[in-house]
């Protein structure tokens, strides 16, 4: 059996609904990697690096020769492909087009500062190509959260960044940290997470719970005083972010498995319903279907 002149470094990490997809990549780790509360890129194997140009193209041709038009969409990984240069993605995209000819959608990660020196003009021409949906871990909309735990962005940059891609026709699913604040800054987190959306109003939101797997020591070197919120506290939380949404057709979900109570809908036809879920469970939490802590596999 012939081998694939692209090789996987593991871990290896992608979004939720990219499972059926064609994960290609042409990065390794994240060019930022200083988020306090992220461990996807911190073990010495994901140290940040552009992939070689030519074992990404040969990658792509070996694909096309092995699954041909039977590929129909492509993740590119792996923490933030969108921080590669308009030249090289425009390449890839281009050997994608060509050698892979059934593909429907591309996708990557996308880090607010990776669309700091590319034009929205720059973005059209590789929303053209076939990339058609990023995911934008904006964490929060609050300037001092995001300013505690690293994040590197802030309100604005995250809104610009944002908003330039949906001038480029490109798809934008957009995810926000609930708990991330801690109890102390948990109002302003949720009020100014909304009002970045608000403002936004990206075709996909989504919610997942701040947690670490490896440990909280990494986190809170960074953020000394952070205290976690209770699983009423996130629910409270949610229920200022969802409350103060105001979304025309956003598809909103919370069903990561760190989430303790699953919520779907559209936003903002689903909005009351959804509000009165996280009423209910606030008020009887031993009666709410949340979530049991085994099950929350992280």
């Amino acid at each position: 059996m012939t081998l694939a002149p692209l090789h996987y470094i593991e871990p290896v990490y992608r979004p939720p609904s990219e499972a059926d997809s064609l994960i290609l990549p042409v990065t390794n780790g994240c060019s930022w990697n200083r988020c306090a509360f992220c461990e996807m890129y911190t073990a010495p194997q994901k140290r940040f690096r552009p992939r070689d140009e030519a074992e990404v193209l040969d990658g792509i041709r070996f694909y096309g020769e092995t699954f041909g038009a039977g590929v129909k969409r492509v993740f590119l990984a792996d923490g933030d492909a969108m921080t590669l240069s308009v030249r090289r993605l425009t390449t890839i995209l281009e050997a994608i087009r060509r050698h892979l000819p059934g593909v429907r959608r591309v996708s990557s990660y996308c880090l607010p500062r990776n669309l700091r020196k590319k034009s929205v003009d720059d973005l059209r021409e590789l929303a053209a190509l076939g990339l058609s949906l990023v995911y934008v871990g904006a964490e929060s909309g609050d300037d001092e959260v995001l300013e505690r735990v690293e994040k590197g962005e802030t309100f604005e940059s995250s809104r610009e960044a944002l908003e330039k891609l949906r001038q480029a026709g490109i798809k934008r699913s957009v995810m926000i940290l609930n708990g991330l604040g801690g109890r102390a800054l948990s109002r302003q987190h949720a009020m100014n997470s909304a009002a970045l959306m608000n403002a936004a109003q990206p075709e996909f939101l989504a919610t997942l719970v701040v947690s670490f797997p490896l440990g909280e020591d990494r986190f809170r070197a960074r953020f000394p005083d952070w205290e976690p919120l209770s699983v009423t506290g996130l629910m409270q939380e949610m229920e200022l972010f969802i409350g103060h949404l105001e979304l025309n057709r956003t598809v909103f979900r919370s069903d990561h498995a760190s989430n303790w109570l699953v919520l779907k809908g559209a936003l903002g036809a689903d909005k009351p319903r959804m509000l009165e879920e996280l009423r209910r469970a606030i008020a009887a939490p031993e009666a709410a279907p949340l979530r049991p802590a085994w099950a929350r596999g992280l």
